[in-house]
C-alpha cells in the first residue's frame, strides 16, 4: 500500500485519542472483572480494581497478538485506512463509551471499536472496502460470546452444586470466597488479552498506513506496553455506574456464584483470544451472570434488565458506525 503523508504531529495526537479509548476501555469496561466480586462483598471495590488493573497488564505475558491482527488487518482494506479513517473510528468507540457509561449501560467497547471502523471505512470507500470474513468472525461472536459465556457459567454452577451439595452454606461460602479471587484474576486476566489488543491493532493500522511499519513487520514493543498500560490505568480508575448494572441488578451473586460466573466468562474469553476473535468482554461476563442465576431458577434473573443491556448490544455497531462517519468526514476538514 502507499505510504500518507501524515505530519508527526497528526500521528501523535490520533496515537494518544487511541490510547485515550484504552484508557476508556478499562474504565468503561473495569465493572466486567470486578463487579462479581465487588457485589459478594469477596473484596472492597478499591481492593478489586488494583487487582484487576494489575491483571489486565500481565496479561502482556499469556497471550499472543492474533486479535490485534484481526482489527489490524482482517475487518477493513488497509489500502483504504488513513489518518481520516483512524480517526472517525475512534471518535464513533469514544462516544458510544461515553454514552453507555453515564447512563450505567454495560455496552461492548469491542463493537464499539469495530463499528467506529465500519463506519468511517465505508464513508471513505463504500462497503467494498470491508474484509467481510473478519467481520463475520466478530458479527457472530456477538452472539456466541454471550451463549458460551452462559453455557459455562451454568455448567460450572451445576457441577459446584453436586460437588458440595452436603456442605453448609456457611462452608461453602467461607471456600467460595478465596475461590473468587482466583476466578476474578483470571477473569481480569482473559479482559486484559482481549481488550488491550483491539487498540493495538489500530495503531498498526496507522503505522502501517504512515509508512512507519509494514504489515510484515512484528507489531512494535512500545505499542503492546503502552496499550496494556492505559487499559490497566483505566481499569484502575473504574466505572462504578456499570458496576451495580452487573453486580446487583441482573441477578442477587453470593461468592459460589460469582465463582461461577468469572470461571465461564474466563473460559470463553481464553478461548474467543486463542482463535484471535475480538469478542466482547461485556457480553461475556453478562451470558455468564444470567447462565447461573438462571440455573437456580429462571426467576432469579431480571429479564427487564437483562432485554435492555441486549438492545444496548444490538445498537451499539449503527450508532458508533453513525458517528464515525460523521467524524471521519469533519476528519477530513480539520486534520
Amino acid at each position: 500500500m502507499h505510504t500518507l503523508e501524515i505530519s508527526i504531529y497528526t500521528l501523535g495526537f490520533l496515537i494518544a485519542l487511541a490510547l485515550l479509548f484504552d484508557f476508556m476501555n478499562g474504565f468503561h469496561d473495569a465493572a466486567n472483572a470486578i463487579a462479581t466480586v465487588v457485589s459478594t462483598g469477596v473484596l472492597k471495590p478499591q481492593h478489586a480494581v488494583a487487582m484487576a488493573a494489575v491483571f489486565n497488564v500481565i496479561a502482556v505475558f499469556f497471550f499472543q497478538l492474533k486479535v490485534a491482527a484481526t482489527v489490524g488487518k482482517g475487518t477493513v482494506e488497509p489500502s483504504i485506512v488513513d489518518h481520516y479513517v483512524v480517526f472517525g473510528a475512534l471518535v464513533g468507540a469514544i462516544f458510544w463509551n461515553i454514552v453507555t457509561w453515564y447512563y450505567g449501560i454495560p455496552s461492548s467497547s469491542s463493537h464499539a471499536l469495530i463499528g467506529g471502523l465500519v463506519g468511517a471505512a465505508v464513508a471513505k470507500a463504500g462497503t467494498g472496502s470491508l474484509i467481510s470474513a473478519g467481520l463475520i468472525k466478530t458479527i457472530a461472536f456477538i452472539v456466541l460470546s454471550p451463549l458460551l459465556g452462559f453455557v459455562f457459567g451454568s455448567i460450572m454452577m451445576v457441577i459446584v452444586s453436586w460437588l458440595f451439595v452436603k456442605s453448609t452454606p456457611r462452608r461453602v461460602d467461607k471456600w467460595f470466597r478465596r475461590a473468587q479471587l482466583i476466578s476474578a484474576s483470571m477473569y481480569s486476566l482473559g479482559h486484559g488479552g482481549n481488550d488491550a489488543q483491539k487498540t493495538m491493532g489500530i495503531i498498526w493500522m496507522l503505522l502501517i498506513a504512515a509508512g512507519y511499519s509494514s504489515d510484515k513487520d512484528h507489531l512494535p514493543v512500545w505499542v503492546i506496553l503502552s496499550c496494556y498500560a492505559a487499559i490497566g490505568l483505566g481499569t484502575l480508575f473504574g466505572g462504578w455506574r456499570i458496576v451495580k448494572t452487573m453486580g446487583q441488578k441482573i441477578t442477587k451473586l453470593k461468592p459460589v456464584g460469582g465463582f461461577c460466573a468469572e470461571t465461564g466468562g474466563a473460559i470463553t474469553l481464553f478461548l474467543a483470544t486463542a482463535l484471535g476473535v475480538p469478542v466482547s468482554t461485556t457480553h461475556t461476563i453478562t451470558g455468564a451472570i444470567v447462565g447461573v442465576g438462571s440455573s437456580r431458577k429462571m426467576s432469579a434473573v431480571r429479564w427487564g434488565v437483562a432485554g435492555n443491556i441486549v438492545w444496548a448490544w444490538v445498537l451499539t455497531i449503527p450508532a458508533s458506525a453513525f458517528v464515525a462517519a460523521i467524524a471521519w468526514w469533519i476528519g477530513t476538514k480539520i486534520l
